[in-house]
């Protein structure tokens, strides 16, 4: 197993990033926090115009037919240039469509995705924000050939420049940890829909959406009836390892923003990178953010590859949203005071990467999963020995 990208991926992330370095300048991400679109519709059109939307999904409906390690690294440029534009939202709506959704679906969305003639976005989390099954109440009932909506749903990504929205609903009383959930598919214009925008810690488009008896067609519904939760949870699964990437080029430039800074800065009498704890920070820095890339770069080859990967994701995640944060931190800390002026450039890389690691799950969800696969396999496990053999 090689996890590292190949020659050809590496050819596409750096393409990748001499465009976002000429056209994403910090300033677009700045405007784009007072622009009620949310999104950066010149720099969308221009990502279209490369092919960018399509790039992993399959060749029969105008994608690239790439694996989604290929998906990640773009967004991981994205995420270096906290590019303003619903990419990961979309694309993590549009995997579950390719995924799950019938013919008709993938003939009606996938092309449109890929032209970017078409943005999406996801809605799972309610009241209960972790990405449980047991925590979905919004509900859903059947009513002849339609599908009658009633519940909130926040933190829903880009929904002001969404046209659909994947989302999970509650279509049954539940007879284990999984059943009774729907995946389907909310046209974001529907009558009964109500929007509420957040202000959130990345100034991003972020919203609490209302559901009063909405209406659609069972056509809709990804898969079954009662029986999405499956597909819910490859849709978070995939979502949250291309987030991961998002996360880590976005901590990598701030991480190489504060070694350029402390070569630069002068402090009682020569650079602050003469100092040998200034030293040992930009190494953890860099350590930190390579685990997590690492880690990441195994995740999203396990989803191509066909084998288990839940584990992986979790992993992933978890390590992420600790030592990315820790990075961003250590970044503020060598800037000093200058680093928390909401001005400077770099509190724009501070603020994104910590929303982001609060979304699609925390450290403690993501570490309660590893655990319940290691406690959930027999005989020993690295972390000692089972439940069995310890009783």
């Amino acid at each position: 197993m090689n996890v590292l990208p190949t020659e050809e991926e590496l050819m596409v992330k750096n393409a990748a990033r001499e465009f976002l370095d000429g056209e994403c300048p910090p300033g677009l991400a700045r405007a784009i926090e007072q622009d009620v679109r949310g999104y950066s519709v010149e720099l969308w059109e221009q990502m279209a115009s490369l092919g960018w939307f399509g790039i992993s999904l399959p060749e029969a409906y105008g994608g690239g037919g790439l694996p989604v390690t290929y998906l990640g690294l773009l967004l991981e440029e994205c995420g270096r240039a906290i590019a303003p534009v619903p990419f990961h939202s979309t694309a993590t709506a549009a995997l579950a469509v390719v995924n799950h959704g019938s013919d008709e679906q993938k003939q009606s969305i996938l092309p449109r995705v890929a032209r970017g003639d078409l943005i999406m976005t996801w809605a799972i989390p309610e009241r209960d924000p972790r990405l449980r099954a047991d925590a979905i109440q919004c509900r859903g009932e059947v009513d002849g050939d339609s599908l009658v909506i009633n519940g909130i749903k926040h933190f829903v990504d880009n929904f002001a420049a969404a046209e659909l929205v994947v989302m999970a609903l509650r279509t049954a009383a539940p007879t284990d940890d999984s059943a009774g959930i729907t995946l389907a598919i909310v046209p974001a214009n529907s009558a009964g829909i109500t929007e509420t925008r957040l202000t959130t810690l990345a100034k991003d488009s972020q919203s609490k959406i209302a559901l009063d008896n909405v209406r659609i067609p069972l056509s809709n519904v990804i898969g079954e009836v009662n029986a999405g939760w499956p597909a819910t949870s490859e849709m978070l699964d995939t979502g949250t390892a291309l987030l991961c990437a998002q996360i880590i080029g976005a901590a990598r430039k701030d991480a190489e923003m504060a070694i350029e800074y402390a070569k630069n800065r002068v402090a009682f009498g020569r650079p602050l990178a003469g100092f040998q704890s200034i030293q040992h920070l930009c190494a953890d820095m860099i350590v930190w953010v390579d685990g997590a890339q690492l880690l990441t770069y195994e995740a999203l080859w396990k989803l191509d590859a066909g084998l288990p990967y839940s584990v992986e994701v979790s992993q992933a995640k978890a390590f992420t949203n600790d030592k990315c944060q820790a990075t961003v931190r250590s970044s503020q800390q060598i800037h000093g005071g200058i680093g928390f002026m909401m001005e400077f450039d770099l509190h724009l890389w501070y603020r994104r990467v910590t929303a982001w690691t609060m979304r699609m799950g925390t450290s403690f969800e993501h570490r309660a999963r590893v655990a319940r696969s290691l406690l959930a396999q027999p005989g020993r496990v690295r972390l000692g020995m089972n439940i069995e053999a310890v009783a």
